[in-house]
């Protein structure tokens, strides 16, 4: 009865910080938000008292009452409506559209169509099983949610996300492109701890941004470096986003091993990033800081202590400690290294806004995770999932194709949803298709993770693009449009995995190693072929052949015979060109 609980308080507390907007009259508008405050207590409440009926019940057996009928309506129209307030429009409208499809399947057409639910039927689904809204959504945001929210909060305050954002400066605030690489480290930091796009541009943004421009980045190009620079802090352990603990929960797996399978990947994207930043510097000579950026900061090492609750955090998940005992641990490790100075001091009134703000943003997370909860359980008992994974297969389909297709709906279903949101709905519809294709469970949900955060920059809704437009104060979809350009050069790394799972670990160190060192190759090359410099400009041929190389290093597997061969016919076309280049030099194009 926790997951309804902490429902029901999710909402309460979603309509107390979000109250109705609009032209009634306040009186009006006032006892709206009373009223669903009150539905939302009385929902809570029906599940306390009903608590050992509930939880005695044979789903499909014992019968539905007309008061779980009138509750579960209640409690599903608390949650809709909290999430109109939390999210807005798109997340309430998928979540509409599968619930019409839930009573109307017998009117659908073709391959959709089904025999649809009754009333009772519905309900039983939805409100009074665990496969529904308080299945394995709502357990992860009582599991993982506050917890995390909690520490970001507190470890913010004091003092650790401008401690990360000078560790950037300090180890790459000095070189060429320095700005914008200080950004992207101080960025996947942040990112880390936070779990969230939006919140990491909001968090560094306000100084990397103006940071860059100084240096001699335009407002555009500022705001789509910061952008996506904040969507892979989502990738990147040890603290991803809260896809993460809830793909390791779908997975039956320990955190800690999600993680691990992370890790490659997440460096690769931002080692991606990072050399796309300086091949794009060395050519236009823009974003080096000038000395006193760098050095006018406070001292590091009086602050390393700051490190700590980190580092206890990632201690005890190794350890095997449960995501919310370590956060609970680091949380008071924060708590207790606060009084080390008086402007970080936890006390009184300060600890108070901060437990009240995480609260309120943990109920921003929790509502619209839950209500995807409608939509696996459509999906699942409608057996649309499966339907889905047929026809996206098809008849002698390739991977890639497929691969391309799954894509393209991630990056769809991510424009306007919250990552979790979007990743829930991908993992139901498109990782059992990946499966059927070979492809193995860990990398199947990592690949539409991957893509469900990358929408996060992809136009025209890119909500961390968006957000960093309003930082810099340039026009929203041509920064989005700009980081999505930017970040072309991570969105071949979940290809990488797919074909070759050694990168996920789990396949001894040699084997690990020898796809990771493939990755690097594939994904520096694909960062020159698309900047266009590698130690001095590259023509148009020579951008095609590294590109190739690019491909060849991603897609096929290091040290199979079909790499072997690939790299044969690549160092004599490498061997041509440069042949041709000595004997016809020309400018670059």
């Amino acid at each position: 009865m926790e997951r309804a609980v902490h429902l029901s308080l999710a909402a309460a507390i979603l309509f107390l910080c979000i109250p109705l907007r609009g032209r009634l009259a306040p009186r009006i508008r006032a006892a709206i938000d009373t009223s669903w405050f009150g539905a939302a207590i009385a929902t809570g409440a029906y599940y306390l008292l009903s608590a050992n009926r509930l939880t005695q019940r044979m789903e499909g057996v014992d019968p539905v009452l007309t008061v779980d009928i009138a509750f579960g309506v209640i409690g599903t129209a608390v949650l809709l409506e909290g999430v109109r307030r939390a999210v807005g429009w798109p997340l309430l409208g998928v979540v509409a559209a599968f619930l019409a499809y839930a009573f109307g399947g017998a009117w659908a057409p073709g391959w959709l169509q089904f025999s649809g639910f009754g009333v009772g039927e519905a309900i039983e689904i939805l409100t009074l099983s665990l496969n529904g809204i308080l299945g394995i959504t709502t357990a992860t945001s009582v599991q993982f949610v506050f917890y995390f929210v909690l520490f970001g909060a507190l470890y913010g305050a004091i003092g650790g996300g401008q401690l990360v954002i000078d560790i950037g400066l300090r180890l790459a605030g000095s070189r060429s492109g320095g700005s914008a690489k200080a950004a992207i480290v101080s960025s996947s930091l942040m990112g880390s701890i936070t779990g969230s796009a939006v919140a990491n541009v909001a968090a560094t943004g306000v100084f990397t941004i103006p940071l860059m421009r100084r240096s001699g980045y335009s407002a555009t190009t500022a705001g789509a470096l910061e952008a996506i620079a904040s969507t892979g802090g989502q990738l990147m352990p040890p603290i991803m986003g809260v896809a993460a603990f809830v793909m390791a929960e779908m997975l039956q797996v320990a955190y800690v091993r999600v993680a691990m399978a992370g890790l490659i990947p997440a460096l690769a994207f931002y080692a991606a990033l990072l050399l796309s930043v300086d091949l794009r510097a060395r050519m236009t000579g823009t974003g080096r800081l000038r000395g006193m950026n760098v050095s006018n900061r406070d001292p590091l090492i009086p602050r390393l202590y700051l490190l700590a609750p980190p580092a206890l955090l990632i201690g005890l998940l190794v350890y095997g400690r449960s995501a919310a005992y370590s956060a609970v641990f680091a949380s008071l490790g924060c708590v207790v290294l606060s009084f080390v100075r008086k402007d970080t001091r936890l006390a009184g009134s300060r600890l108070a806004d901060l437990v009240r703000n995480s609260t309120r943003q943990a109920s921003h997370v929790a509502i619209p995770i839950a209500a995807i909860g409608i939509i696996i359980a459509i999906a699942v008992q409608s057996n649309l999932a499966l339907k889905f994974s047929t026809q996206l297969i098809g008849d002698g389909d390739s991977l890639l194709g497929s691969l391309l297709l799954i894509v393209l709906g991630c990056l769809v279903m991510g424009m306007g949803l919250p990552t979790v949101a979007a990743y829930l709905v991908g993992a139901i519809l498109f990782v059992p298709a990946l499966r059927d294709l070979g492809v193995e469970e860990m990398a199947a949900h990592l690949f539409v993770m991957y893509y469900c955060v990358l929408s996060m920059v992809t136009p025209p809704v890119a909500l961390a693009g968006y957000a960093a437009a309003g930082i810099s104060g340039a026009k929203a979809i041509r920064t989005s449009a700009r980081a999505f350009r930017l970040g072309l050069v991570c969105f071949l790394i979940p290809f990488a995995f797919v074909f070759d799972p050694r990168l996920l670990g789990g396949s001894g160190i040699a084997g690990t190693l020898a796809a990771a060192m493939s990755l690097a190759i594939g994904t520096g090359c694909w960062a020159a072929a698309i900047v266009g410099y590698w130690l001095r400009p590259l023509r148009v041929l020579e951008r095609i052949l590294v590109g190739t190389v690019s491909a060849v290093s991603i897609c096929v597997p290091f040290g199979s015979k079909a790499w072997s061969w690939s790299a044969v016919v690549i160092l004599a076309a490498a061997a041509w060109v440069a042949v041709t280049r000595r004997r016809n030099p020309v400018g670059p194009t």
